[in-house]
């Protein structure tokens, strides 16, 4: 019973739309209707600003470290990474959000935080690189997994492993429209970056 009730919050706590709540409470703007729609943090740095794009981010980060470490917190003799994946659940089809939600990127790097704190730090290394080269914040995203994926086989963690691919399976999924606008070259750029600064400057 315990163990349920903890995954039940772990859920709702990966329900937490930080970025829709933040907008409406402080900003009176709703992101949902703003920019891709999305209440992740690209979408919220896009229509609020850095800040509130920055703690975004960090909420939504904390809420799969959180959730992950819930069987340490509560002496419980169960794989963290099923407490992970319930938030990134929570956090992909949200209760408080018509059971929508962000595109899970975020609150599984919280989970690799709790799990692998240096692939935490790799992963973020590697995603802030590909962003300013690409200004991609979705094409980044879809760089960095799958190579993160590869270190965690190449450590010979096989069952983080398999859970990492599955992820960024599910991750690429959530980013279908993403593709289609890359594929396109319409792909929404952040204001930083090799890219972004090419294309001011050919303007």
């Amino acid at each position: 019973m315990k163990i349920a009730l903890l995954l039940i919050f772990a859920y709702l706590l990966g329900s937490i739309p930080s970025g829709m709540w933040i907008g409406k409470i402080f900003f009176n703007v709703d992101v949902r209707q703003h920019g891709s729609g999305n209440i992740g943090t690209t979408n919220t740095y896009r229509v609020l600003g850095k800040v509130a794009g920055t703690f975004v981010m960090i909420l939504d980060i904390a809420k799969g470290t959180i959730a992950t470490l819930f069987p340490m917190f509560f002496n419980l003799n169960v794989s963290p990474i099923i407490f992970g994946l319930f938030a990134i659940l929570g956090h992909t089809f949200s209760i408080f959000d018509k059971f929508k939600g962000g595109k899970a990127v975020a609150t599984s790097a919280g989970m690799l935080l709790a799990i692998h704190p240096i692939l935490f730090l790799c992963a973020c290394i590697f995603e802030f690189s590909f962003t300013y080269l690409t200004s991609m914040v979705s094409l980044a995203s879809m760089i960095s997994f799958p190579i993160i994926v590869i270190m965690l086989f190449g450590s010979h963690d096989l069952w983080l492993g398999i859970i990492g691919l599955l992820l960024t399976i599910f991750i690429f999924l959530r980013h279908r429209k993403n593709i289609i606008r890359i594929k396109n070259g319409d792909e929404n750029l952040v204001h930083f970056g090799f890219l972004y600064n090419r294309n001011k400057k050919n303007k």
